[in-house]
């Protein structure tokens, strides 16, 4: 039996739907991403905490959820909206479908939405909170979400941190490069990635301390890709700030806004953010363009950078920053996911490069 669901944005913009997954109400950021496929990734991503995602392709569901592409431990989004899902799901892998997925994650879904006109809304009024409800009234509804905490209130990256240290193994024998990755959010492909270049990971909340980290040895640190306003993150920037120096960085989304804030920058919230697997990044050095997988709703303000900091990389879009390194240290950050998934994969020379950092710098210190 068919249940009714509404979606209803902050300035009391209604759509009316069909429910799906699970029947509760929630509130969260409203987003679109671009992506075609990949919809289990992007549900599973830790950056989209806080978020209810909708999807701009029109079918979704259509191969069903496999037991492999989690990229974290459970669903990270608040709801999901969609065009029309699939209930009769065909692929190999498929375990079950996306409404039981989300039902047994306790997460609601809106089909029947015209998801290309709330895209349009959301691109020219810029990103709003939202609530999905089958229980309440639009009117009801409004209200709980004016009730509700703002995005951008939220400590969202603590949320999805790790609670425990955990360590994986290079899976290319006799490579013995360490990198403690700081979690805000991690996906688990950015750990498969490191471990496939030779790199043993050790993954650490994001609470942990500049001297903690030091006293581990590593050869390079990982700053994660999370949700939510870096300026949420003062500890973690603070130990940022003492590790700059005293060992190779790379820092990726999250990662690289603090980054930049510990060295003097400051951020700024995008209109609608970048989220999708369709954003072009030019190399600044080379003037190659690269195809890049992003989900980010903060940037930095390229007028504040200091002096040590230099642009590497720029969105064609709109010309934000997407890439800065260091004049003198061994310092590199992206804002997109250089691992893609979902998305193309033409930055994972950056795992690449970042291993060359480090092994660079440990022939140098020896």
């Amino acid at each position: 039996m068919i249940q009714k669901a509404y979606l209803v944005l902050e300035d009391g913009t209604t759509y009316a739907g069909e429910s799906f997954g699970a029947g509760t109400t929630s509130c969260g950021e409203a987003v679109f991403d671009t992506s075609m496929v990949g919809y289990q990734e992007m549900l599973t991503d830790p950056s989209f905490a806080g978020q209810l995602l909708t999807l701009t392709y029109p079918l979704i569901g259509n191969y069903g959820i496999n037991a492999v592409d989690d990229e974290s431990k459970q669903v990270q989004v608040r709801g999901l909206v969609v065009r029309e899902h699939c209930d009769t799901p065909s692929h190999f892998e498929s375990k079950r479908t996306l409404d039981e997925y989300l039902r047994d994650s306790g997460i609601p879904g809106i089909a029947g939405i015209d998801t290309r006109a709330l895209t349009r809304k959301l691109r020219s009024s810029g990103v709003m909170m939202g609530i999905i409800t089958s229980e309440l009234t639009p009117a009801e509804a409004l209200e709980a979400l004016r009730a509700a905490p703002t995005y951008g209130s939220q400590d969202l990256a603590r949320g999805v941190s790790t609670e425990q240290e955990y360590v994986v193994e290079p899976s290319i024998p006799g490579h013995d490069l360490h990198v403690v990755l700081v979690d805000c959010g991690v996906k688990r492909s950015i750990v498969r990635f490191l471990s496939a270049s030779g790199c043993r990971v050790t993954v650490v909340p994001m609470t942990v301390s500049a001297p903690d980290i030091s006293a581990m040895h590593p050869d390079g640190v990982l700053l994660s890709p999370g949700p939510g306003d870096p300026v949420h993150l003062s500890s973690l920037e603070e130990s940022t700030r003492k590790l700059v120096g005293s060992v190779p960085l790379m820092a990726i989304c999250l990662g690289h806004q603090l980054v930049a804030r510990a060295l003097g920058a400051k951020t700024y919230k995008l209109k609608f953010g970048h989220h999708g697997g369709n954003h072009p990044v030019r190399d600044v050095a080379t003037g190659r363009v690269y195809i890049t997988t992003q989900n980010h709703g903060f940037a930095v303000d390229d007028s504040s950078l200091p002096s040590a900091l230099q642009v590497s990389q720029v969105n064609l879009n709109d010309g934000t920053v997407e890439g800065l390194t260091h004049r003198d240290l061994p310092l590199i950050s992206i804002q997109y996911h250089a691992e893609g998934t979902p998305g193309p994969m033409d930055s994972t020379y950056l795992f690449q490069r970042f291993v060359a950092m480090m092994e660079d710098v440990r022939s140098t210190s020896r």
